[in-house]
């Protein structure tokens, strides 16, 4: 899990994904349309991948992927983004990480 945290907080987006993932797919572009630029790690292109996607689960991300980390703080997966987006708090969590300015 030490590796996930670190990774987290190199960027103040970070998307766990899979390259195959459609959602992964879809929230990168809602959170690019906003104008962030996520750090994007595909899983199923890392060596360490497999193990890395074990610790995104025990931390409670079901599916796996996307797993999405805002200010170094795991937001969730999809589902939780697309709610924060639908009632208007996505945008100004991404401006309180410094991901986008006004």
């Amino acid at each position: 899990m030490d590796t996930i945290v670190k990774l987290a907080s190199e960027n103040s987006v970070v998307i766990f994904s899979k390259n195959n993932c459609c959602m992964s797919h879809a929230i990168d572009l809602l959170i690019r349309g906003y104008g962030a630029n996520p750090r994007i790690y595909e899983l199923d292109q890392l060596a360490e991948g497999d193990r890395m996607e074990k610790d995104l689960m025990a931390m409670g991300c079901n599916p796996s992927v996307p797993a999405v980390f805002i200010n170094k703080e795991f937001i969730g997966g999809s589902n939780e983004i697309i709610s924060l987006n639908v009632r208007g708090k996505l945008k100004p969590l991404l401006i309180k990480a410094n991901a986008i300015w006004v």
